[in-house]
């Protein structure tokens, strides 16, 4: 279903008394009425309250309301006499007014009461006040809140107001949907904090759920940047002794951003768009069809890692009926292809929405969590989070442990980072301590056919690594490691950014099992800090990363891998599932690409066939949308320094994933740029004040994207031995095409024909804003984003890139200087077979 830019629930249109011109005071105060046809106005004009009719209620009726004042579409955002509207009556109008004990009343001409605050007041000179931010409150003398409205919404969640649950009494907030557009009264659908558990959100339709958020994970902000508008939304998840609820707010100058439940049960992230004058649709928090509550089934789940979504059964189990799965009908689920047994073992499955009706049990660690499962039959999963670094009452962990049949799980795409967690599932025919199943007949064999796997084994050491059938142990999830070497450093920047974060940890010896010994065959890719293998762990392929012992700088990569991945979740970075660091080895693990690195397919004759256009373009938008992750709306600022086509892997789908974050440095907020005596890097993607001088900041990144972004479009490398089309070197040659009115020239003649030229030419202009000498002439992430997003014909005319030209010895004897030493390079390529 397509969605138009203009949202009409809600957004009703009104017939309003409008206020005469000088009615814009913020507050009500005792003895001075609010009747029909006058407003109080916020402070800055943004909001008003006052009294309004939809246009389609027959007989007319009169709701008091608030909605925004300054835009053309009004929008209301809080009714306060849902269930008990008004007659429209000109000769003897209702009012609204404050009593003298600090109450709101809404009465009828006839002094009958419609609606009050109705909390138990004082006799004191108080005054309801309009916020700037849609808050209507009744404030004290002294200045403390009596009531406001914000505790008390509809269907409208504004930034700054609260969906909360409280501990002791379990009560809360809850939006209830509008009837109808045009009917204010209370609808079927509400949205609030799940009150059995505290660790979820629902959307129901009366009493029945029909979409539930993940269980809460601990973490305390998510992110949610949309390169249309440019908006950043913050999503806050705040834990205290007393309650736990949610709020959100925006980025600095972010239009009008509102969250509203529609009357269909939907629940929409809107923000005004003052050129067309209408209300633009973000996103639906629900998603599509797949992501409605329990909508693949007991013991299916919904697939969000592919496209289009999918519903598919949890390991160990088959669809109830295979008809009904091919004709689109999940609602029977899936049943398990074989019996439980006590003593079998649970798989671990990252990156889950954990299942609906779990039983909590608080303040567990992982083994006493995976214990308690593991000891009771009737336990068929799992989850385990630790909750003590959102702001929490303490140190606070959750176990979740589920019987019976598994409701609503989804396998989440982690475009929103946050949420997703490792599911411990039992399966039929797995040992306790084992991700495989039990194999007694390996036992038996084995001896038998020792002769002739040792003659045999130069011919099968080939597929070793894609059919190998060893045991390998379970992965096992900790809190953190505490080893002294995993701390962070200075390397990473200033303070102790080191906190609480959970990653999977697995035996080193069952590494060596999944590599064959970490056989050559297995090698994947090999770089300045080490060897890359592919392996089977846990039913899953990986790539193993392998720091090199002679490295000195390996000690730092590890470092710098596990902290900074570990706490960084996007779809444009590629994912951390382990790591081990036992026998003074230093081992990542991740998850495996299939299509390897973006500049083994880029520049490889035979497969650069693979990269059309449109896949092209995709990718430079994946590369950005990841980056401006990294700047901006990640946790932690962090610049990569190594941006480079190696560095940038693509999945089955040709989706784009950076990888190789051991080069990487944290900022914090107020850091613009840093300086080092060692710097490291790949010449040609590095910037010149860093290259020359060790200046590095996030421009400096920018400056590697648009080298990039060149090298992705022309399907040329940055630089060669020999110059290109008697250029020194890319940035060069893009350059002087541009000036001269052959840009156009620049693509990759083996897209001709699936590119589109407004496209090319986009590309190219932004790539050269990128590779400016001055680093404040090169544009934001963000803005590099917006433009490939939306395109521009506005964009600022690129300056000469011309430290090539001037510098060029200095620079050249600087490449001199890096290559000379390979520890002070990633060279890493990854290649899939």
């Amino acid at each position: 279903m397509s969605w138009p830019a203009i949202i009409p629930y809600a957004t009703v249109l009104l017939i309003l008394l409008l206020p005469p011109p000088c009615a814009t005071a913020d507050r009500l105060l005792p003895g001075k009425p609010l009747s029909p046809g006058a407003t109080i106005v916020s402070d800055g004009g943004s909001f008003a309250l006052g009294f309004f009719s939809p246009t389609n209620s027959t007989p007319a009726k009169l709701y008091l309301g608030i909605w925004y004042n300054d835009i053309p579409r009004l929008t209301v955002v809080w009714v306060a006499n849902r269930e008990t509207p008004l007659t429209n009556s000109t000769s003897s109008p209702p009012s609204l007014s404050l009593t003298n004990t600090s109450n709101l009343v809404l009465s009828d001409s006839d002094g009958r009461v419609l609606w009050t605050t109705n909390f138990t007041g004082r006799a004191a000179p108080a005054a309801a006040e309009l916020l700037s931010t849609g808050n209507l409150i009744i404030r004290s003398p002294d200045g403390t809140a009596l009531w406001q409205s914000f505790d008390h919404p509809t269907d409208t969640f504004l930034p700054g107001m609260k969906v909360r649950l409280k501990y002791e009494t379990r009560a809360g907030e809850r939006l209830v949907s509008w009837k109808g557009p045009g009917d204010p009264s209370p609808g079927a659908f509400s949205f609030g904090v799940d009150a059995d558990t505290f660790l979820q959100v629902f959307i129901w339709n009366a009493t029945r759920p029909i979409w539930r958020s993940a269980p809460w994970t601990g973490y305390f902000v998510a992110v949610q940047y949309r390169a249309i508008t440019t908006i950043i939304i913050y999503l806050n998840v705040v834990n205290t002794q007393e309650e736990i609820y949610m709020t959100f707010s925006l980025s600095a100058g972010a239009a009008y951003t509102r969250q509203v439940l529609t009357d269909s049960g939907e629940f929409h992230v809107q923000t005004w768009n003052s050129s067309s004058s209408a209300w633009t649709f973000l996103f639906d928090w629900t998603g599509g069809d797949c992501s409605r509550y329990g909508y693949c089934g007991p013991n299916g789940y919904c697939d969000n890692t592919g496209d289009p979504e999918a519903c598919r059964c949890l390991d160990g189990f088959e669809p109830m009926s295979l008809e009904d799965w091919k004709s689109g009908r999940f609602s029977q689920g899936c049943r398990r292809k074989e019996a439980l047994q006590c003593g079998d073992g649970f798989l671990a499955l990252p990156g889950m929405k954990s299942p609906d009706k779990f039983v909590l049990v608080e303040n567990r660690t992982f083994q006493e969590c995976a214990a308690e499962c593991g000891r009771d039959c009737s336990c068929v999963a799992y989850a385990y989070a630790n909750l003590s670094t959102s702001r929490s009452k303490g140190d606070m962990t959750r176990c979740l442990v589920w019987a019976g049949e598994l409701i609503d799980t989804e396998k989440l795409d982690n475009v929103d980072g946050d949420g997703a967690e490792t599911l411990y599932l039992r399966i039929a025919g797995l040992d306790a301590g084992t991700t495989r199943p039990k194999s007694k007949a390996l036992k038996t064999v084995l001896p038998a056919v020792l002769t002739c796997v040792l003659l045999l084994i130069l011919a099968a050491i080939s597929l070793a690594c894609f059919k190998f059938k060893g045991r390998v142990s379970q992965w096992t999830k900790h809190k953190k490691l505490t080893l002294d070497d995993i701390s962070m450093s200075d390397e990473l920047g200033e303070g102790n950014h080191a906190q609480d974060f959970e990653f999977l940890s697995v035996r080193f010896e069952d590494i060596m099992a999944a590599t064959r010994n970490f056989s050559e065959a297995c090698k994947i890719g090999q770089g300045g800090f080490g060897k890359v293998y592919k392996a089977v762990i846990g039913g899953q392929e990986v790539a193993i990363k392998r720091l090199s012992k002679d490295s000195e700088q390996g000690t730092k990569e590890f470092r710098n891998e596990v902290i900074l991945i570990a706490k960084l979740q996007h779809r444009n970075l590629v994912r951390l599932l382990g790591c081990s660091a036992e026998a003074n080895e230093k081992i990542l693990i991740y998850e495996y690409l299939a299509n390897g690195s973006l500049d083994a397919t880029l520049f490889d004759n035979s497969r650069r066939i693979l990269l059309d256009w449109p896949t092209r373009f995709n990718i430079i938008k994946g590369v950005a949308r990841g980056l401006l992750y990294l700047h901006q709306d990640s946790r932690l600022t962090i610049i990569h320094r190594d941006l480079k086509a190696a560095n940038v892997l693509l999945d089955g789908n040709m989706r784009p994933k950076i990888a190789d974050f051991g080069m990487a440095r944290i900022f914090n907020d107020s850091q613009k740029d840093a300086n080092t005596h060692h710097v490291v890097g790949t010449y040609g993607y590095m910037a010149p004040e860093y290259a020359m001088e060790g200046v590095f900041s996030i421009k400096s990144d920018v400056y590697s994207f648009g080298v990039l972004l060149l090298e992705v479009v022309t399907g040329t490398r940055r630089s060669s031995n020999s110059n290109i089309m008697g250029f020194p070197n890319l940035i060069v040659y893009a350059w002087n095409m541009w000036k001269e009115g052959k840009t156009r020239d620049l693509a990759d003649p083996s897209i001709s024909n699936s590119f589109l030229l407004d496209e090319i030419l986009l590309c190219i202009h932004v790539a050269l804003l990128c590779v400016q000498e001055n680093p404040d002439d090169r544009p934001l992430m963000s803005s590099v984003v917006f433009n490939l997003e939306n395109g521009s014909t506005t964009l600022p005319t690129p300056n000469d890139p011309g430290h090539y030209g001037q510098r060029s010895s200095d620079i050249e004897q600087t490449r001199d200087r890096i290559e000379n030493s390979m520890n002070s390079l990633t060279l890493t390529n990854i290649e899939g077979r």
